[in-house]
């Protein structure tokens, strides 16, 4: 799901993508906390943060994140996926995710992303 987040809030889906702009488009995620992950990244994923003091590191599990803040778990993985520096930073900001299936952004008539489930094989 990151990945195709990415891949839209970049650009690379347009015909006229240009790496060092910023042409893609504003992304809306709802329902962060229905995030699921395979095999055992619940418990041993591990996110950490520095408040800069010493001693300061938190560390948490995916589990844990995703009781406190679910949300933070997608930004995380597309922040990751987006170019480091000036543009990165400022394509971040397309990126709005929210914990529940309710968002603000109903005015600007949003599109579904054709986002599917890798792990289902589709038959032909």
């Amino acid at each position: 799901m990151a990945s195709t987040i990415a891949i839209y809030i970049r650009g690379k889906n347009l015909v006229t993508y240009t790496p060092s702009v910023d042409m893609g488009a504003f992304v809306i995620v709802v329902n962060a906390e229905k995030v699921a992950v395979s095999g055992k990244k619940r418990n041993q994923k591990l996110y950490r943060r520095h408040s800069g003091r010493p001693g300061g590191m938190t560390v948490e599990t995916f589990d844990q994140l995703q009781k406190r803040i679910p949300e933070r778990i997608i930004e995380h993985a597309v922040r990751g996926m987006l170019p480091k520096g000036r543009l990165g930073r400022a394509l971040f900001n397309h990126l709005k995710v929210y914990k529940g299936p309710d968002h603000p952004h109903e005015a600007q008539m949003p599109v579904e992303l054709p986002i599917r489930d890798k792990r289902i094989q589709i038959q032909k």
